[in-house]
């Protein structure tokens, strides 16, 4: 399985799988899973602490890298299914909403808030 042959609906089928094999979906709602979500997210950044090149980490922690990004997107995946939400969809609409805040004659090139362009 790799990024250009997965979907997200198999991916979140995938863990909902691995939830209801071990009895956890009773310990899951919104708040849990948000938080299980910033704790991944903080252990991915504390792989970069002290490093001034973060290609750097991506080059010589690789395999932990990749762990912990599993880690954020498994929660990531566990927040849509216990709330319902389409991934896709949610996507799309915000893609459409940061076009708008970042039309391209203003946005490109610069990483000024769409507020400061």
């Amino acid at each position: 399985m790799n990024d250009s042959n997965s979907t997200l609906a198999n991916l979140k089928n995938k863990v909902d799988l691995f939830l209801k094999e071990r009895d956890w979906h009773q310990f899951h709602d919104p708040r849990t899973d948000v938080m299980g979500l910033s704790v991944e997210v903080g252990e991915l950044m504390e792989l970069f602490l002290y490093y001034k090149d973060s290609h750097e980490v991506v080059t010589e922690k690789r395999e932990q890298v990749e762990d912990e990004l599993a880690d954020v997107f498994y929660w990531v995946l566990c927040f849509a299914n216990t709330t319902g939400i389409d991934l896709a969809q949610a996507m799309e609409k915000k893609m459409q909403k940061n076009a708008l805040k970042y039309p391209v004659e203003k946005a490109k090139g610069s990483r000024k808030k769409y507020t400061d362009l």
